[in-house]
């Protein structure tokens, strides 16, 4: 019962590592191919390398476990809301970002702003806001590794020995693989979590008498499970959630980079337009087999997955193996993008513009090597810590990534934008966010009544949205009463479409 699911586990890795490899002998040994794959990608590629990215330890873990709290309205926040949020703003941003890329030959969002406004300061600044905040998305996938395997083989693989595991696997394969390597494998990572997902649902569906039943039992069980915020969350938190998510993604730097790496603008339309149809196909088998399972009458021990307790009851052994295997699919396919990028963003926009301007493509992607295993072993010892759930760590990443995402859209459309707005807009927002995120909040009082200061939400509303918006008004105000500097050059953003 341990063993044989460990053993489906381990498996996978080394197909997934095979894989790799056999990109590694057919790439090239240049930063570029490393880091985009020489912009190579096709629709299939681009389109699911894209997709598997984002499915992270939460897909599998944190969002059933919130649709069994919440229920499963959450397809809505998640499958079509951020679905079709994303969709749009991949071609509002990641297009214009493509166009560029493809002219200029950048490979970060940092290097692209910082050579825009002639700033390496606001181009180290990108690039630290980034690593800040991807640290704990890293994290999550090692934390989220560490308690499926112990939860899969019964306590014999302990939480650290599963977030080991799957760091060190990551540290060898993404050094050997690249993103040439990383696509390839997020290709079929992403076909073997949906066929996974499904069957999932098929099976456990049939044991139970079908979906009708499992529906029926889910609402017996919790009536405003059939009603918008199934009465544990208000309307302002899931459109708080659904807009933060959606714009945060944008800004995450796997998924940013891979806006560079289309083969053609045909590729990247095509992408984007199937995104929504290939989100809700995950995200409803997902959420759904959560809440299900609320109706249910299994014992989930507080702090347990849903999805493992609720496979390991209705399914054999051999199957929540494949699940779990399934899963950690998930959290590779996110890891391994996540430590590339990271990599990337340190290598191209910290080491080589400060350290050693005069580093060859070749050196450069052997640094990046070594980042991958640095930032993958931080990230790994910060795991063992616990610091909050699943959720609570994955919503601080991408509210901290949206605040990022008015300044580089304006960046992109208004040329009057100078290096003074975007240091405004990116840094003072950034700056609060981080203090309401640190400093616990306090209630003080005003007069007669009291007031809360460094809150994370307002009547329910996600104080990380007011810093969206500062963000906007500053990049735009800031420039407007600033002049371009010496170096700033418009004309850079200035590409034809294709």
């Amino acid at each position: 019962m341990t063993l044989q699911p460990l053993g489906i586990v381990v498996a996978y890795l080394l197909v997934a590592l095979g894989v790799g490899l056999l990109a590694y002998r057919v790439g090239g040994s240049d930063a570029e191919d490393f880091y985009l794959a020489s912009r190579t990608l096709g629709t299939l590629v681009l389109l699911f390398t894209t997709f598997a990215t984002l499915l992270s330890a939460f897909t599998f873990f944190g969002g059933p476990n919130l649709a069994y709290r919440a229920g499963p309205e959450w397809i809505l926040v998640m499958g079509v809301m951020d679905g079709v949020l994303f969709a749009v703003l991949w071609y509002v941003i990641g297009y214009r970002q493509w166009l560029i890329g493809r002219a200029r030959d950048y490979v970060t969002l940092g290097e692209m702003l910082g050579d825009r406004f002639a700033s390496p300061l606001l181009r180290a600044l990108v690039a630290g806001v980034s690593l800040l905040w991807l640290f704990p998305y890293v994290m999550l996938q090692q934390m989220g590794a560490g308690e499926a395997l112990r939860g899969l083989t019964a306590g014999a693989i302990p939480y650290w020995g599963g977030a080991a595991l799957i760091t060190v696997f990551m540290i060898v394969y993404v050094m050997v693989a690249g993103l040439r390597g990383v696509a390839w494998t997020d290709t079929l990572q992403g076909l073997f979590m949906l066929s996974v997902l499904w069957v999932a649902v098929v099976w456990v569906a049939s044991a139970i008498g079908g979906v009708g039943a499992a529906t029926e039992g889910m609402v017996a069980a919790n009536p405003d499970f059939a009603a918008l915020g199934g009465g544990l969350y208000s309307p302002q938190f899931i459109i708080s959630s659904a807009v933060t998510i959606a714009f945060g993604v944008t800004m995450f730097p796997q998924i940013n980079q891979r806006f560079f790496v289309a083969k053609s603008a045909t590729v990247l339309k095509r992408s984007f337009a199937l995104w929504p149809v290939l989100v809700l196909l995950l995200f409803v088998p997902a959420f759904m087999l959560g809440a299900w399972a609320a109706g249910l009458p299994i014992e989930v021990p507080e702090g347990a997955n849903v999805l493992s307790v609720l496979l390991a009851e209705y399914t054999p052994t051999w199957f929540a193996a494949l699940v779990v295997a399934g899963a950690m699919a998930a959290m590779m396919s996110s890891s391994d993008s996540m430590l590339l990028s990271g990599s990337s963003y340190f290598t191209r926009d910290l080491y080589r513009p400060i350290v050693s301007p005069d580093a060859s493509d070749r050196r450069e992607a052997w640094i990046a090597r070594i980042g991958v295993a640095v930032f993958a072993t931080l990230a790994f010892l910060a795991s063992l810590t616990r610091p909050g759930t699943l959720i609570e760590v994955g919503d601080t990443a991408f509210s901290g990534f949206a605040l990022l995402a008015p300044p580089v859209i304006i960046a992109l459309y208004r040329e009057a934008t100078t290096r003074d707005g975007m240091l405004a807009g990116v840094a003072v927002p950034q700056a609060l966010y981080l203090l309401h995120v640190l400093v616990p909040a306090t209630t003080v009082p005003v007069g007669n009544t009291t007031v809360e200061l460094l809150a994370r939400s307002y009547g329910g509303w996600d104080v990380a949205l007011a810093f969206m918006l500062l963000g906007a008004a500053l990049t735009v105000g800031v420039s407007a009463l600033s002049s371009p500097s010496f170096g700033e050059d418009a004309d850079r953003f200035a590409v034809g479409g294709d």
